[in-house]
């Protein structure tokens, strides 16, 4: 397991990769960037990273941009956001982007090593800044998934199965053996929640069903 941490204080980036050796194991290995330049060089050199922990407030570049190109370039790579900066609009952005977890700096130990848990098993944590407004209202599909957004349209029952999966971080494969359906068919329904939900990706099609209120 291979893990970047980019953030420009030390403190910080000794503090979490500590932690993350504690949830992951002593066989991760973890490196570190001060700046965007230093963690696209360090990526360009290591395409095989398995995840990347990204503060958004870097000194020569904006973290957005860099979960930008990350994800433009090395869609592989889970991108977790951890930062100070918590206002709901950046975490929806975050999580347009491509983001598979928004963690505030300002999070216990207990809630990192659970949102860590759940990106390695392929879930998406999310704070609850992005699933309330400030106000107290419900955040709007447009805060996840752009300006752009349409209104969603209804799932069928079997999507709204394969959706709860999906939030739960399965893979095909697994939603196959969950729902005793054939590979062809779990992609057939998957594309159709994408397409409904008007979202790119699964990240955003977890986003949206926490966002409708389905539980999993």
């Amino acid at each position: 397991m291979n893990v970047l941490i980019v953030d420009d204080h030390h403190l910080i980036r000794d503090a979490v990769g500590t932690a993350l050796r504690d949830i992951i194991g002593q066989d991760v290995r973890v490196s570190e960037a001060a700046t965007a330049a230093q963690a696209f060089e360090y990526l360009d050199a290591h395409p095989d990273t398995d995840m990347v922990l990204l503060d958004l407030a870097l000194p020569d570049c904006d973290g957005l941009d860099v979960l930008e190109r990350v994800g433009a370039q090395l869609p592989a790579i889970a991108v977790v956001v951890l930062s100070a900066l918590e206002d709901r609009a950046r975490i929806a952005r975050a999580f347009a982007l491509g983001a598979v977890g928004y963690i505030p700096k300002s999070t216990n130990r207990d809630v990192l090593e659970s949102a860590i848990n759940l990106v390695l098993a392929g879930g998406v944590y999310i704070p609850t800044e992005i699933l309330a407004a400030s106000d107290g209202e419900p955040a709007t599909c447009e805060d996840a998934a752009g300006s752009g957004s349409k209104p969603m349209g209804a799932l069928t029952a079997r999507q709204t199965d394969v959706l709860k999966l999906i939030m739960q971080g399965k893979s095909n494969k697994e939603i196959c053996r969950e729902l005793d359906l054939a590979p062809p068919t779990v992609k057939i329904h998957v594309s159709a929640i994408l397409k409904t939900l008007n979202v790119r990706n699964r990240t955003e099609a977890a986003l949206q069903g926490r966002k409708l209120g389905i539980s999993v």
